[in-house]
């Protein structure tokens, strides 16, 4: 097995091992702070919730996959973690930037709630 299948297989595993963990914890947090911003209707957050899931995975799902593609042969273990590092620190800049994205979103939500 060469090096660069070897980092598509990595760069792909822990990718959306990140993107799961990512997803699930925000899913997990995001709850009560859906709760509040529906004023106490549990039934529309958790809908929302699931929602806001199902979206963020299509998002980084569909980002992930449309950078898998490595420009050069990766020929030595050295170059294999650069490439690693590259890829999934994009990745994990990528998520944080989504996340805030939906910080931004949820207060700006709340917010508005709290004024009627």
């Amino acid at each position: 097995m060469s090096y660069t299948v070897i980092a598509y297989t990595l760069y792909l595993l822990f990718s959306i091992a990140l993107t799961i963990w990512v997803a699930r914890t925000l899913t997990r947090f995001g709850q009560t702070f859906l709760i509040d911003i529906f004023k106490g209707n549990s039934e529309l957050a958790r809908s929302v919730n699931k929602l806001l899931e199902v979206g963020f995975y299509l998002i980084n799902l569909g980002y992930i996959f449309y950078v898998l593609k490595i420009y050069s042969m990766v020929s030595n273990a050295e170059y294999l973690i650069e490439v690693l590092s590259y890829k999934l620190g994009g990745i994990a800049l990528f998520l944080g930037a989504i996340h805030f994205l939906n910080l931004v979103i949820l207060f700006r939500l709340k917010s508005r709630a709290h004024l009627y």
